[in-house]
């Protein structure tokens, strides 16, 4: 079982920057993609980024394209979101995930495709 646990979240001004980490534990099947994906009340998952493991080819939401970074480090099994230029409507619970098969790119924002999920670090944005 592929035990995921973010942190990183944490109250910041608009402008500002925060970098996300999501570390991988337990017994992992082969992970192909891991991605970073958002919940503010009221509203569904939304996915912010996904990134494959071999190769490093990443893709982005246009709400974040530009200003948020996806990486993966494969020596430490850890899962980073840089995130600058901070919103206030970037306010939410940010959440790891990863799929232990190789998704199609158009598949990689959609939250019904992955198979094991962290438990989330809360964000929030002031204005």
């Amino acid at each position: 079982q592929v035990q995921l646990m973010e942190s990183g979240g944490g109250s910041v001004q608009a402008g500002g920057a925060l970098r996300l980490s999501c570390v991988t534990n337990g017994d992992s099947p082969h992970i192909y993609n891991m991605g970073w994906f958002r919940q503010a009340p009221g509203l569904e998952r939304e996915g912010l980024a996904g990134i494959y493991i071999a190769g490093g080819r990443s893709h982005y939401a246009d709400s974040v394209k530009g200003r948020f970074t996806i990486s993966h480090d494969s020596a430490t099994n850890t899962l980073y979101l840089q995130m600058d230029s901070l919103k206030p409507e970037d306010t939410a619970i940010y959440y790891c995930a990863a799929a232990q098969r190789a998704l199609p790119s158009t598949w990689l924002l959609l939250s019904s495709k992955w198979d094991f999920w962290g438990q989330g670090t809360q964000v929030t944005v002031s204005s």
